[in-house]
């Protein structure tokens, strides 16, 4: 499969990123279109955008989470190819060169990824022992992260890509075991790297949010591919510990970490009882 600058969209979805985004969209190329879905309705952050840079379209949108804003961009995208990127992510000089020459020896794949620049933090999962590697380079997995995957648009024949009932967390783990279920192939190339500062999409502190969000998805992600009964024992180690963390720290009069357990408790809770991924930042 023969990969090129012309037939590749960016796509970057954004919540109050504007100190970091310029790093990232300075490493992608020119030629290349670029979907900006920016979820906190900034219009000075689109203008500014749209100032600075060439072939780039910016989409304001009320903040609906990862998932349902990269579908947006996804849906709009003429190329065959999508590249999601997060914002606090930076291409290096040869990560596309590196993957359009691996593309040479690939015959199909539905997602193919570069690996995080710092080892430590791998952004791709084996689960199962039945891969078939291209070479020590092009390596077979499950799961690749979402702030880096290159998608081939001709496997979504359906135009459906992300669960929009997830706001954040587990997206991308949902969609790879979508596709490895349909057989699909999904590879990372070794020598093609990504620097990726993690953490950093956002200036404000969200936390909070993302402990009760963390929690909530794992339940939902788990009950719908195995089942209630499987979900519940697959988060009960995570429900005992927030639970008696959350005690302990309320003898420690620690209000800070009290909070963190309790709104991993509501996220379950939430989740559990069937509830929608409602929580959201306040501005």
């Amino acid at each position: 499969m023969n990969l090129d600058l012309k037939n590749i969209t960016f796509i970057i979805v954004t919540y109050k990123s504007e100190t970091i985004i310029h790093d990232c969209l300075d490493t992608l190329p020119k030629e290349c279109k670029k979907i900006v879905i920016e979820n906190s309705n900034n219009i000075k952050l689109q203008n500014q955008l749209l100032s600075k840079y060439d072939n780039i379209e910016v989409i304001l949108s009320e903040n609906i989470g990862m998932g349902s804003a990269n579908n947006i961009g996804l849906k709009k995208t003429i190329t065959e190819f999508a590249f999601i990127i997060n914002p606090d992510a930076r291409l290096r000089k040869d990560t596309l060169r590196n993957i359009f020459e691996a593309s040479l020896e690939i015959d199909d794949f539905s997602v193919i990824s570069p690996i995080n620049s710092n080892l430590k933090y791998l952004n791709y999962k084996i689960f199962s022992s039945n891969h078939i590697n291209i070479n020590e380079n092009i390596i077979s997995v499950d799961v690749v992260d979402g702030f880096s995957m290159l998608l081939n648009l001709k496997k979504f024949t359906d135009k459906v890509f992300f669960d929009e009932k997830i706001f954040l967390y587990l997206e991308n783990d949902d969609l790879c075991k979508k596709l490895r279920h349909m057989n699909e192939k999904i590879y990372i190339v070794k020598n093609s790297l990504i620097d990726h500062k993690g953490g950093k999409s956002s200036e404000i502190n969200i936390d909070y949010l993302r402990q009760w969000h963390w929690m909530w998805s794992k339940f939902y992600f788990n009950k719908k591919h195995y089942g209630f009964h499987i979900a519940i024992l697959k988060v009960f180690f995570n429900f005992s510990s927030a639970l008696i963390k959350y005690f302990v720290y309320s003898i420690l009069f620690n209000n800070h970490k009290k909070k963190i357990y309790k709104m991993r408790l509501c996220g379950l809770l939430m989740s559990m009882l069937g509830k929608s991924s409602y929580l959201r930042p306040k501005d």
